[in-house]
């Protein structure tokens, strides 16, 4: 049901629309993003750049964990795409059947702390201390977990890239 669930501080952009979407073979993204959900400029634009094979729903999280579970979506292939590493966490235990969680790009344009810097883990993956440890929780849920900014790229994984 879940193919994936993809970090990407970008949301939907062209990696997602043309060529994860694809690779995964799935026929819905889950936006999971309560700033988006509540933002209609935002979901415009995200909406535009949605491919025009798959569904798209730009939810809260509360709500895309309750789509996720819902039996009606067993039937789907479903992508889900995070922000940041909170609602990955929060997505990785509240829902099952995800068969992989993919960090592509975060912490380049996330919200800056003051004038604290995030580690480079990765030349996509940037994170405070606080969250690689949230990145390590979700590595503790069990469902594989990898960094890989497009398909192109050969996966690595997560729990080796952090250290």
């Amino acid at each position: 049901m879940i193919k994936s669930i993809r970090l990407d501080e970008r949301l939907i952009h062209g990696q997602v629309a043309t060529k994860w979407s694809r690779v995964l073979g799935v026929n819905r993204i889950i936006v999971a993003n309560d700033e988006a959900a509540s933002n209609e400029v935002m979901q415009k634009s995200l909406m535009m750049a949605a491919p025009s094979t798959c569904k798209v729903a730009i939810v809260s999280v509360e709500k895309a964990v309750a789509f996720c579970n819902d039996p009606r979506a067993e039937a789907l292939s479903i992508l889900v795409i995070v922000s940041n590493p909170d609602d990955l966490l929060k997505i990785a235990r509240e829902t099952t059947g995800a068969e992989q969680v993919n960090v592509g790009n975060y912490g380049r344009i996330a919200p800056k702390r003051g004038t604290d810097t995030r580690h480079s883990y990765s030349p996509n993956l940037y994170a405070y201390d606080d969250e690689a440890a949230t990145l390590r929780e979700v590595i503790a849920t069990g469902i594989p977990c990898n960094v890989q900014t497009i398909p192109d790229d050969a996966p690595q994984s997560l729990e080796k890239v952090l250290g």
